[in-house]
């Protein structure tokens, strides 16, 4: 099963690409501390391979996940990760993959472009709810760093 998600921005793709996907293990419990408590790279240098993990507040319906980067292209601010533990893992979900795209628009502001596969364990049943909130948690990361940028605009240039 697969879904897609756009979220449009004001800020240039290349400052929320940094912000908000590839230093969001720093940025992001500053920024959005109500839902990510804590986050670290856990191996690797940022680059395809690395490893991170994500640690949640007690309101969300999982405690952490870590996150693999497969593929990272930074001129066309692309990437694409698998979840390698926590979250559904192993509990609802067999395999998750999301690809994220920071477009440009002729605004000088962008449209994150997301598309998640997943593959549900055999017997489960993922409603719906399961999507609505991964795209509104993604929704919430990325308007978080675009309000950090805009209040900031030094940062991730």
């Amino acid at each position: 099963m697969s879904w897609s998600h756009e979220i449009e921005s004001p800020v240039a793709a290349s400052r929320l690409f940094k912000a908000g996907y590839l230093d969001w293990h720093n940025l992001g419990p500053k920024v959005l501390p109500e839902i990510l408590v804590s986050a670290a790279l856990l191996s690797g240098d940022g680059g395809v391979g690395s490893i991170r993990q994500l640690n949640f507040a007690p309101a969300n319906p999982y405690v952490y996940v870590k996150e693999k980067l497969d593929f990272l292209d930074h001129e066309k601010f692309e990437a694409t990760q698998s979840l390698a533990e926590g979250g559904y893992l192993g509990k609802k979900l067999e395999a998750v993959s999301i690809n994220f795209k920071f477009q440009p628009t002729a605004d000088g502001g962008c449209v994150v472009r997301i598309v998640a596969t997943a593959k549900v364990l055999p017997g489960v049943e993922v409603g719906e709810e399961t999507f609505v909130k991964a795209r509104a948690g993604l929704t919430a990361r990325f308007k978080a760093a675009e309000t950090y940028l805009l209040a900031n605009p030094t940062a991730y240039v």
